[in-house]
């Protein structure tokens, strides 16, 4: 049948496995300008729980090792950083500061990645290179995607590496990490990535591969792994370094790269943010929590839309109530509140560890209240992070009145073949809609994030 995917035997798998990996980044939903009131409900026992930060695990970051260590790794050397706003050290303080004050140490130089050094340029906006205001220094942009150069890293000894992932395929930190390696590989910089958590923890693993056509110059797909992947930066980047075929660079470039992770202290597989005893910094303007974080591979797929009329794709589902609650609140162009709750309440036996609820937000924007539909997680371990995106891209052919996967004149799925990477579903999708086979499609990634899962522990940094 059309878009049906072959399944891989085993074997295949494993050495399809080996290699794959592609570009990440944020979302091009473009962050609200000004933050949410707090919402007029109180979380359920086990979302509350995974709102309060514990301290009983003191999780010290690669900037604190570093530190702790003397600055051994960088002292005596000409340093350019990589970072923005959540590049901070367990006390808040930034990286950048930490490094200026650091003895024997020269920062010399800023990086950007998108959103630039500040966090305040919108998701895919241009970012100029020129000088940061509070410290002085050079800054080089990395955004529009590109590598650093033999000019920008002509008085660099070696590039350090400081960002936040958030541990979902397409957000764009660890594509700026792992293009920021190739240039420097090219013209011989030593990396020093300074490793910080995936805040789903080390042992989420969900969603599809990317297809290998869609892994080249694709920023939203750096590494070609499950949609959520289940490693820190500094293993991505450990993967990078040791699997053939990921640095888009002749592998004689690659085999001579001179790359350092400063590992963590205090921090497990096991750890979700909330555990690690640390604030979390916002990542992007919609990235603002925990919340946050974990709705992101929920629904981030499922609601995609790009209005560029070149483009003309649009799921029909939209996140957030109002401005509040990005990616954990869901809504539908062309569905009431009541239908909507109705059918995703019917879809519940089939997503493990979710809960829908009304809620009642005051819309910062309006000066009014407003409801929607709230995603809960009542059971962590029971929740598989990327399937409701799935079911909500079956139930939009059924709600939309026409199929917005199918091939029409105008309409470009390139960019939302980028974040989400699989070209069979997506062929299925387009073929079938409404009657597509969400579940088979589950069985079938599960089994190769099993296998993915198996085959990353090479690059692990921590049990």
């Amino acid at each position: 049948m059309p878009g049906l995917a072959r399944v891989l035997t085993l074997p295949n798998l494993l050495s399809f496995l080996v290699l794959s990996f592609g570009l990440l980044g944020c979302s091009s939903t473009k962050a609200p300008k000004s933050a949410p009131s707090k919402p007029l409900f109180t979380p359920p026992p086990g979302l509350a729980s995974d709102a309060s930060a514990s301290s009983t695990h003191p999780v010290m970051l690669g900037i604190d090792v570093l530190e702790a260590e003397g600055f051994a790794s960088v002292r005596g050397k000409r340093i350019g950083l990589l970072t923005h706003p959540a590049g901070v050290n367990r006390q808040g303080i930034p990286t950048i500061d930490v490094l200026r004050r650091a003895p024997g140490v020269k920062l010399v130089a800023l990086f950007a990645a998108e959103h630039g050094i500040t966090g305040d340029a919108p998701a895919s906006a241009k970012i100029a290179s020129g000088t940061d205001n509070r410290t002085g220094l050079a800054v080089h942009s990395l955004f529009p995607p590109r590598r650093p150069t033999k000019a920008m890293l002509k008085d660099v000894d070696a590039l350090v590496i400081d960002l936040q992932d958030i541990g979902t395929r397409s957000y764009t930190f660890v594509a700026a990490m792992r293009w920021a390696m190739e240039g420097c590989f090219e013209h011989n910089v030593e990396v020093i990535v300074l490793d910080r958590p995936n805040p789903l923890g080390g042992l989420k693993v969900g969603g599809p591969l990317l297809d290998a056509q869609w892994s080249r110059q694709n920023y939203v797909g750096a590494f070609r792994v499950p949609y959520v992947h289940g490693l820190t930066i500094g293993e991505l980047a450990r993967m990078a370094k040791e699997a053939p075929g990921v640095l888009e660079v002749p592998e004689a470039v690659r085999a001579r790269g001179r790359l350092k992770v400063i590992t963590m202290r205090g921090w497990h597989r096991a750890m979700r943010w909330p555990e690690t005893g640390l604030k979390f910094v916002p990542t992007s303007g919609m990235m603002r929590d925990f919340e946050a974080v974990q709705g992101y591979p929920m629904t981030g797929l499922g609601s995609y839309f790009d209005s560029n009329p070149r483009v003309n794709f649009d799921t029909g589902f939209r996140t957030g109530i109002g401005p509040a609650h990005p990616f954990r609140g869901l809504s539908h162009k062309r569905a009431t509140l009541e239908v909507l709750e109705k059918e995703l309440v019917a879809l519940q036996p089939k997503l493990p560890g979710l809960r829908f609820q009304r809620v009642t937000t005051a819309n910062s924007k309006t000066g009014k209240n407003g409801t929607g539909l709230y995603i809960q997680i009542v059971d962590y371990d029971a929740w598989e992070p990327c399937d409701l995106n799935f079911w909500m891209m079956k139930l939009t052919c059924r709600l939309s009145g026409q199929n917005p996967f199918a091939p029409v004149r105008g309409r470009d799925p390139s960019g939302f073949l980028r974040h989400m990477g699989s070209q069979a579903f997506m062929n299925d999708l387009a073929a079938n809609g409404a009657n597509v086979d969400v579940e088979k499609w589950l069985r079938q990634w599960r089994e190769q994030s099993r296998v993915y899962q198996e085959q990353s522990k090479r690059y692990w940094l921590y049990r």
